[in-house]
């Protein structure tokens, strides 16, 4: 008789273990609270364009990369994508010229050379840790270990070549710019800085040096960023056509409120109907909860005698620094706003001295003719900017509705000095800040990103895929190896195997 395995979430982690257990014979069901599948990948439509939620790029499409395995286990085909080539071009403040992260690692070092003089001895470094760290992660570690079976599967992946980066596991992007004297570069700290907020939420003197080498590197060949045909939805739907093929099933509009224990196991999970009110209860052999670890520990009732594993579980989670929260402007556009040439996704730092995040710096996707986003002749614009989660929440309605529309038009403005924008070229706009984050993905606080990719939180630091609550699952952007629909792949596969195992 096969197990019953209950998914509370259908982002892309949620799905992607969902669809993966399925295929491996179990009975499988997912519960997702909004009514479109995708999380902070989904999409929504307006007057004809259609807006890609939160994360606008993919990793994990090459040969042998996390999607590309995956789709090929579940018998569905890759979705249409292109590579974006540059990943990004990042303008810092008072320039006009880009700094182009290319595809073609060549180009790049090239790029980087003219940009950052006497900083190529710093980027060789990292190119040599990202592909150590690159093969040892592409044999399927589990980080952090957990068990004895965990701890196996770690030292299975080391090899020779892991070795280089043991001397550089404590050290952060900071310490290795003041190790080859570049600490005082400005131009490079600060291109750093923007880029590593993107990928890991804090800034290079808190990344963690092998996280950054990976991050960094990953949109060079033969890995690379792509850039999907019509929307990220297509990932998302895909995922639940390999769901359904095999026998899963998922239910939208359904909101999984309590998941209760007994005796240290997670047992059954309390439902509710989103549209009737209705609730139930379900019971299962394992529980997947693909949420951000800061609702797990909201989720779970309270044991009658918690254990000791689980009591510094909560500890550690409460004592987690704030993780960031984002502030969105969605723009359906005349296609003649956008300048001729445009990448596809761009980075803004407006001033050296203030944050990156709450509209000084702002990373922008625009869409593409012809990629199904927009109706022909017009385009997508999509500028999000880091923010404090805990300021949208702690004012009254009038004062949130004041901080939206300021926040709105400093973005527009800010982007007005790149695209063309006027009362004619803006068909459509609205905002999302973090309360609207936490109304339609249910995330705490609205929170984007995960967990910030600082030495006491990656790797053997992190969170791991295995709670403390037997039978209870963790996948998503709060584990190993973190934010992005490949990182969350790669933590729900490592859950699937354990499950498997278990």
């Amino acid at each position: 008789m096969s197990k019953r395995v209950i998914v509370i979430g259908a982002g892309i982690g949620g799905l992607t273990t969902g669809a993966l257990l399925a295929r491996r014979g179990y009975q499988l069901t997912i519960y997702e609270q909004a009514f479109v599948p995708g999380g902070c990948a989904s999409t929504f439509k307006r007057r004809g364009f259609t807006f890609d939620v939160g994360a606008t790029q993919v990793a994990g499409l090459e040969p042998g990369g996390i999607h590309q395995r995956i789709f090929a286990e579940l018998e569905v085909e890759l979705p249409l994508a292109t590579p974006c080539d540059p990943a990004c071009a990042v303008f810092l403040p008072g320039e006009t010229e880009p700094i182009n992260v290319w595809r073609d690692p060549q180009k790049w070092q090239a790029e980087r050379q003219r940009q950052f003089p006497g900083s190529e001895a710093f980027w060789q470094l990292l190119s040599k840790l990202f592909q150590a760290s690159w093969n040892f992660q592409g044999r399927d570690p589990v980080l952090p270990p957990r068990n004895l079976w965990d701890l196996w599967q770690l030292v299975s992946a080391m090899r020779l070549d892991t070795l280089i980066t043991v001397p550089f596991a404590l050290m952060t992007v900071g310490d290795a710019l003041r190790l080859y004297g570049l600490s005082e570069d400005k131009r490079l700290k600060t291109f750093l800085d923007v880029q590593l907020k993107l990928y890991s939420q804090v800034n290079a003197d808190e990344t963690a040096l092998l996280y950054a080498a990976t991050a960094l590197a990953v949109s060079q060949q033969p890995q690379g960023l792509y850039h999907l045909q019509d929307s990220m939805q297509v990932l998302s739907d895909r995922l639940v056509e390999g769901l359904e093929k095999h026998g899963g099933q998922l239910l939208t509009g359904h909101k999984v409120e309590t998941i209760h224990t007994d005796k240290n196991q997670a047992k059954r999970v309390t439902i509710r109907h989103q549209k009737t009110g209705e609730t139930f209860t379900e019971t299962a052999d394992h529980i997947v909860a693909n949420v951000p670890v800061q609702n797990l520990i909201q989720m779970l009732d309270t044991p009658l005698s918690p254990s000791p594993l689980w009591k510094l579980y909560q500890r550690r989670i409460h004592k987690l620094p704030e993780a960031s929260g984002a502030f969105v402007v969605y723009l359906g556009v005349d296609r003649q706003a956008i300048p001729q040439g445009c990448p596809p996704h761009l980075q803004f730092l407006y001033d050296y001295d203030g944050p990156i995040g709450e509209n000084n710096s702002l990373f922008v996707s625009v869409s593409k003719p012809e990629d199904g986003r927009a109706p022909k002749g017009k385009a997508t614009i999509i500028a999000s900017s880091f923010t404090e989660a805990q300021i949208w929440w702690q004012i009254t309605p009038e004062r949130y509705q004041e901080l939206k529309t300021q926040y709105t038009q400093e973005a527009i403005t800010r982007l007005s000095q790149y695209f063309h924008l006027t009362a004619d070229t803006i068909i459509h706009q609205e905002a999302a800040t973090p309360r609207t984050f936490a109304h339609f993905t249910a995330r705490d606080k609205g929170v984007v990103g995960g967990i910030g990719q600082r030495v006491s939180t990656f790797g053997p630091f992190g969170i791991a895929t295995r709670t403390p609550i037997n039978h209870l699952w963790l996948v998503g952007d709060s584990t190993h190896p973190g934010e992005g629909t490949a990182g969350v792949s790669y933590s729900a596969l490592t859950v699937v195997r354990q499950i498997e195992l278990n």
